[in-house]
């Protein structure tokens, strides 16, 4: 067996690989609130969603703020919403590429269209979706049973 040549010598270290730089992704931060909220102290409020969005997306250094899309008044049952429709109409513009949401229920309730976001349309489009709350984040992977699970609840 003919001996083969190392690839490193144990008595010098290798030299360190440089750091890759993070991407930066442009991110929009989504509310919904299906009763209209007019500010009203409460469990889960507009303002309540806006500033949890808003500090996360502050806290990640991967992340900018491109702005911030709000359906108050709107239900989450289809997706005919003017505030989700003027996001998605950034993001086809590649203005945006990560949409930042407090938990899968403020993104949408129907079980089959919000699946349909998360395996096929964010996907194709480069789209990167974190739901805060629930602990998604489609870069660290599928979200596995947690996306199913969480469409039956809500």
């Amino acid at each position: 067996m003919a001996r083969t040549k190392r690839k490193t010598n144990p008595v010098i270290p290798p030299a360190e690989a440089p750091a890759q730089a993070q991407k930066q992704y442009r991110a929009a931060a989504y509310a919904r609130l299906s009763v209209e909220d007019s500010g009203k102290p409460g469990a889960d409020t507009i303002e309540g969603q806006k500033n949890l969005l808003l500090r996360f997306i502050e806290n990640d250094p991967t992340l900018t703020l491109y702005g911030l899309f709000c359906d108050n008044g709107q239900t989450g049952t289809d997706f005919q919403r003017p505030e989700f429709e003027k996001l998605m109409e950034a993001v086809r513009r590649g203005e945006v590429d990560c949409i930042v949401v407090k938990d899968l229920s403020r993104f949408g309730r129907n079980y089959k269209e919000t699946g349909n976001y998360l395996e096929r349309i964010f996907p194709f489009l480069g789209v990167r979706f974190i739901a805060v709350n629930d602990g998604l984040d489609t870069l660290q992977g599928d979200g596995g049973i947690v996306v199913p699970f969480k469409g039956l609840v809500n």
